[in-house]
């Protein structure tokens, strides 16, 4: 049996089966590893191949993407990169990612991208979304508001999805008023899988950078197939789903837009910010002392304890229903915490709002100075409260636009058709 190289198109016969692919590096030298054309890995015990045949040879590596060149007449979008796999490839011949950090490369795998506009890339780090900081998001925020200020139409982050929500909610409060839109984008499935939906997000990205919509909003696939994408607000926006395409929903609103990736945007909530011609003010000063506590039956209330005498200066907890926890075993411990720190009620139940006036719980936590945050996010109030307390000293002022909407943040009126949208 002749040993194909790391990188061949190779077809592996058995006995029964016969499966397609590029081979890839393999831990063991017993198993044979392909990638299959839906993007998928498969293994295959040596013992169990009776015969490969070289379809392909490995490709060389492309060591000179051609310069591209920009394009009088079109818009010149840029493109802040953070890592994920949305702009990352693989290299089959040692199964290795590597991110994309020339326009040249991105618009090699992605060729619509130059006949929309001028790209321009900027990549101020790369990290998984996960390893993010308080420090890299202040960065993402500067590199944004340095684009914009210096003529950038609009600017697309490319980011991790398992916290896209919560730097799309940074951009919103740390951006003041913002003259363009800015688009916070992914990717579900990686680029060497068949079902990558990066290629799409990019392209509705761009689209929307296009439009006169000048928000933070993330970008992502609108349902499973390939038909258009969702703009969706950057604080009213959360992942809910760990895999599927279309994970990312809007909670207790309607979309920004509709986004075609070739005939653009469809404008679907009539209330939004338009584009305008001047500069956009960055603020990126954040509190790093704050923490989200999920409340659930039995947590003891120590760990309220824990966090101020860390010297936390603000909580946001994640009640039950409309913004509850025990006020039996908890009231001493809320007592406690705010006299030193800010405490902001939210609800674990993600749509809907919280209301300290229905049951006594509500009633008691707030008279113990606990601020109810209305229907703000979980996440949405974690990012707040850590950047208007790096902001404002008077903590009273802090406490009364933690009730305030000042990034879209906050409904006065929930729409009933906005729920499980």
């Amino acid at each position: 049996m002749k040993e194909p190289s790391i990188g061949d198109l190779a077809k592996v016969f058995g006995k029964e089966f016969t499966y397609t692919g590029i081979i890839m590096p393999s831990k063991d030298e017993d198993i044979v590893i392909l990638k299959l054309e839906n993007g998928y890995n498969v293994g295959v015990s040596k013992s169990k191949i009776q015969n490969i045949s070289i379809v392909r040879q490995a490709r060389p590596p492309v060591k000179n993407t051609p310069k591209i060149k920009s394009k009088a007449g079109l818009p010149n979008i840029s493109i802040v990169t953070t890592g994920g796999t949305i702009t990352s490839k693989i290299d089959y011949r040692t199964g290795a990612v590597h991110p994309l950090t020339k326009p040249e490369e991105l618009i090699a795998n992605i060729p619509e991208l130059a006949e929309l506009a001028n790209i321009k890339i900027i990549s101020p780090f790369s990290k998984l979304s996960e390893d993010l900081t308080s420090v890299d998001l202040q960065k993402i925020a500067s590199s944004v508001a340095l684009e914009i200020n210096k003529g950038a139409d609009g600017v697309i982050v490319t980011h991790g999805t398992d916290t896209l929500h919560f730097t799309s909610a940074a951009l919103s409060f740390m951006l003041k008023d913002l003259p363009k839109p800015v688009a916070v984008v992914g990717g579900q499935r990686s680029s060497d899988r068949g079902s990558f939906d990066g290629h799409q997000n990019l392209i509705c990205a761009v689209q929307y950078c296009l439009s006169n919509i000048a928000e933070v909003a993330i970008i992502m696939h609108a349902n499973s197939d390939d038909d258009f994408c969702y703009a969706l607000r950057g604080t009213k926006v959360r992942k809910m789903h760990s895999s599927r395409r279309d994970a990312f929903r809007p909670i207790n609103c309607l979309p920004l837009a509709k986004i075609d990736p070739k005939k653009g945007v469809e404008h679907l909530d009539k209330n939004y910010n338009k584009k305008v011609g001047k500069k956009v003010i960055v603020n990126t000063k954040l509190e790093p002392k704050v923490v989200l506590i999920k409340y659930s039956p039995g947590l003891q209330p120590n760990v309220l304890d824990y966090y101020i005498d860390k010297g936390y200066k603000g909580i946001v907890l994640e009640g039950t229903g409309f913004g509850h926890v025990s006020t039996e075993t908890w009231m001493k411990q809320i007592e406690r915490a705010t006299k030193h720190a800010v405490v902001c009620m939210t609800t674990q139940t993600i749509y809907g709002t919280t209301n300290n006036h229905i049951y006594s719980a509500g009633v008691k936590l707030h008279k113990a100075g606990v601020i109810y945050c209305k229907d703000t996010l979980p996440e949405t109030a974690y990012v707040k409260l850590m950047i208007l307390l790096g902001q404002h000293k008077n903590l009273q002022e802090v406490k009364q636009m933690m009730t305030q909407n000042l990034a879209g943040e906050i409904n006065e009126r929930i729409e009933k058709k906005s729920f499980l949208f």
